[in-house]
């Protein structure tokens, strides 16, 4: 799914034209800063895998990245949006050459890493396989929203939508949203305003 999802991501940039680099992207990020924001989901991993392992699982699995651990790390909203920016500095005038080849960096460290793997975040440590569903969430979300930013079609694999759609809906569960997120889903009330994972 991470590989699928991040040539899905790819083909979005490679038909990106010249002049919508700078039109508006999402919030705070242009286009470039979008595009550079979810490269980021390919950087981290090739970066993560480059450490050394920890020495046990505390992240048991990608719906506690996402409530016990993002909120940790991610509670700078300055900061993202400084990363995704300089992400977009990072890819230059050729993108696409930019992204492929660190995918390609990433997807060698993957496929020599032994199936127990753990990759060490801020010295807490998680399962590959439940980091890259974090990895895919961020991938297809963004992938959406560049898409969403440009108009060219995302053609992101539909297991990859379903499993990123499943990692939300998980952490709204364990965040006590559960029902809320059901009703809203089964047409008996709106979602709440404001309702969400991340």
């Amino acid at each position: 799914m991470f590989s699928q999802s991040a040539d899905a991501f790819l083909g979005v940039v490679s038909r990106i034209r010249n002049d919508q680099w700078t039109e508006p992207g999402l919030g705070v990020w242009d286009v470039r800063g979008l595009a550079g924001h979810t490269a980021r989901a390919i950087l981290t991993t090739e970066q993560y895998l480059q450490q050394d392992e920890p020495g046990q699982v505390s992240i048991p699995d990608a719906e506690t990245y996402y409530t016990a651990i993002y909120e940790q790390l991610a509670a700078d909203d300055e900061a993202i949006a400084r990363r995704g920016v300089e992400a977009g500095v990072w890819l230059g005038d050729d993108p696409v050459s930019q992204i492929a080849a660190a995918l390609g960096r990433t997807r060698a460290l993957i496929d020599a890493a032994p199936q127990n793997r753990l990759v060490s975040i801020g010295g807490m440590g998680i399962a590959l396989h439940d980091y890259l569903r974090t990895r895919v969430f961020e991938l297809v979300v963004h992938t959406m929203d560049l898409s969403r930013a440009t108009g060219i079609p995302h053609n992101l694999p539909l297991h990859a939508i379903a499993d990123a759609a499943a990692l939300a809906a998980g952490t709204l569960v364990v965040r006590g949203h559960g029902e809320e997120l059901l009703r809203g889903l089964t047409g008996r009330e709106p979602l709440p305003p404001g309702l969400s994972m991340v």
